[in-house]
């Protein structure tokens, strides 16, 4: 979604002009840029660029072919029978490489389906990418910081949900597959992991709970989506390593006034077992180079205010901090990482709520630019 909206601003312009009798990007009410008769009329093809600026892996590009089976006026026209808000199905393919080798490519979608009792997200991809590994808790084991990786194989995610009554509550049934081939840095001292940690088929099966009372799937103001998820690895079904995963996060927004939204995060995620160690929990947040910091368990809590400068643009600031702990320390022993940043946003489809823009996070390594179309959590 974040590089779609890109793409709709580009193409907006030459659509625009060569229109006589109405504007698709322009908003009637202000004559301001705005996507938002685009968004809600656009179904077929549409060819996507991909844009990552993710400091794990450098900076790259990329391209996706989506196939929107329908509109977003079409879904809304139906969601005002049953009352609620729905994606429109949405299929694609996608390609992208970085500048450190990282290439990847796969295939997915999304659907919902008897009115909007049932949904479906799954994907299937080829990876190739290069990383660094710290260690669990940051202790490598060989008297260095971090050794290189490369990590190649096929991944699978497949998400069936159930919405429970007329509620905003949905129930999920998810399927997790991965048969990955990992190789370090053959010229640097080899970190010490178990027999089966570098070449592993990990088939996990879980169930997961979600409730999201938010008052927009793009940007939201008002509201909290929350989930608890829970994933079992075993050779029951088709794994290598038996071992567990669990998530817990809730995102919540809160108008302070019409001008400033508050919103705050909570994230934890923690694994048990025979845990590949590319498949250990990490601190996920901007300014922290993903699987920078991993072990055992982790926590995040975050916080974000926007300002609606203006009826078009707003600025944000964020501050947030993450703990990694339990392999070889213990959650008071651990140390926290912290990051920060701020950013701007342009209301770039009014009637939608969709706000696009930039981030700037700063964390205990790096200085990061995140390209953003619609909430930066996820």
């Amino acid at each position: 979604m974040r590089v779609l909206i890109l793409w709709l601003l580009i193409a907006g312009q030459a659509a625009a002009q060569s229109n006589e009798k109405r504007s698709l990007f322009t908003d009637p009410e202000d004559g301001k840029l705005d996507a938002s008769e685009w968004l809600l009329e656009r179904k077929g093809f549409l060819p996507v660029p991909i844009i990552i600026t993710e400091p794990a892996v450098g900076y790259g590009a990329g391209a996706a072919l989506l196939f929107f089976r329908e509109s977003i006026r079409e879904v809304a026209t139906r969601g005002k029978e049953t009352g609620h808000l729905t994606p429109p199905d949405i299929y694609g393919v996608a390609l992208a490489a970085t500048e450190n080798g990282t290439k990847v490519g796969g295939a997915g979608g999304m659907v919902t389906f008897a009115q909007d009792r049932w949904r479906w997200r799954g994907g299937v991809g080829l990876a190739d990418v290069n990383l660094d590994f710290y260690g669990a808790g940051g202790m490598l084991g060989t008297g260095e910081r971090s050794i290189g990786y490369n990590l190649q194989g096929l991944m699978s995610s497949q998400q069936v949900m159930v919405r429970l009554g007329e509620s905003n509550n949905f129930v999920a049934a998810r399927w997790i597959y991965l048969d990955l081939e990992a190789r370090f840095d053959a010229s640097r001292p080899q970190p010490v992991l178990p027999a089966r940690a570098l070449e592993v088929k990990s088939s996990g099966l879980g169930v997961s709970f979600e409730h999201d009372s938010r008052d927009n799937i793009f940007t939201p103001s008002r509201g909290f989506k929350g989930a608890i998820d829970s994933m079992f690895y075993s050779p029951d079904f088709g794994s290598d390593n038996k071992f567990e995963a669990y998530r817990a996060h809730l995102f919540a927004y809160l108008p302070l006034t019409k001008q400033f939204i508050l919103g705050g995060r909570v994230d934890a995620r923690t694994a048990r077992g025979d845990v590949p160690f590319y498949q250990l929990p990490y601190i996920d947040m901007r300014g922290i180079p993903a699987a920078r910091y991993q072990d055992e368990d982790v926590g995040v809590i975050e916080a974000e205010l926007r300002w609606n400068a203006t009826p078009r643009w707003a600025l944000v600031g964020f501050v947030g901090s993450g703990r990694a702990w339990g392999s070889t320390t213990s959650f008071d022993d651990a140390d926290s990482v912290s990051a920060w940043g701020a950013g701007f946003r342009y209301l770039v489809a009014r009637r939608l709520g969709l706000y696009m823009g930039v981030d700037l996070a700063k964390g205990p390594e790096d200085t990061t630019i995140y390209i953003q179309a619609g909430s930066a959590w996820r």
